[in-house]
């Protein structure tokens, strides 16, 4: 009776103690935050993401600014 009530506390205690855990080694992203700020001069800007290997160039797309209240075209810039 002793030894399997020694072994049912060994298994509680067991259940408590912290895991290690091994993470592998990631490469960089190959995505960046960008900025889509609008070309109305309102100062409004959308925030996103951008893969640098599919898209080298600046992005441009035409996205609702509700400060007019009308759709205008929104170019990329540096997040500051």
């Amino acid at each position: 009776l002793f030894i399997p009530l020694l072994f049912i506390l060994m298994k509680m205690v067991s259940l408590f103690q912290p895991t290690a855990v091994l993470n592998m080694a990631r490469g960089k992203g190959k995505t960046i935050p960008i900025k889509l700020l609008s070309s109305a001069g309102t100062g409004f800007f959308y925030t996103t993401r951008k893969s640098i290997a599919n898209n080298p160039k600046k992005l441009a797309f035409v996205k609702f600014d509700p400060v007019v209240r009308r759709r205008v075209l929104f170019k990329e810039a540096k997040i500051k």
